[in-house]
Parts: C-alpha cells; sequence; structure tokens
C-alpha cells in the first residue's frame, strides 16, 4: 500500500488537497456571523451618503433650540454692549 498514509487526505472534498494542513486547525463557529467590508466592495460611502442629509438635518433640528439660543444671547450682548458704549462716548463728547 503505497498511497496508504495518503488516502485519508484525499478523502476530504470541503478542502483542497495540498490545504488540508492549513485548514485543519479552523475551528467552526457554529452559526456565528461575521461581517466584514470586502477590498472590492465598490459601494462603500453610498449607503452614508444617502443617509446623510436626513440625518444632518435630524441633528440641526435636535439641538438648533440651544444652539440658536446661545448665538442670539452672545450677538444681543455684544449689541447691547456696543451701544451702551456708543452711548456714554456720546454722553461725555463736550
Amino acid at each position: 500500500m503505497v498511497f496508504a498514509r495518503s488516502r485519508p487526505v484525499l478523502a476530504r472534498y470541503d478542502v483542497s488537497s495540498h490545504m488540508v494542513k492549513w485548514w485543519k486547525g479552523h475551528k467552526h463557529m457554529d452559526g456565528q456571523v461575521t461581517r466584514s467590508l470586502s477590498p472590492y466592495e465598490q459601494q462603500i460611502v453610498v449607503p452614508w451618503l444617502k443617509t446623510f442629509p436626513k440625518r444632518a438635518y435630524d441633528k440641526f433640528m435636535d439641538s438648533f433650540v440651544y444652539w440658536g439660543g446661545a448665538a442670539v444671547l452672545t450677538v444681543g450682548t455684544a449689541v447691547a454692549a456696543d451701544e451702551a458704549d456708543a452711548a456714554q462716548d456720546r454722553s461725555h463728547r463736550y
């Protein structure tokens, strides 16, 4: 029997005969799903670009009250301070 030792190797049909040693340490995950991005994927950014305007609008509208209120308060304080300074300068003109 010349091929007695190679017969079990050739009995595997799920792996080619030259890769049996490589795949013998592979552990099956019993239904675990792993996802990864393929290096050949062509549409990586497109799904994000399709949902970006709606997400940006929703985020803007959620925080607009706070940012808008802060901006109005800051600009209003600056305008009031400039007007008060100008009024004081006019009162001491002569």
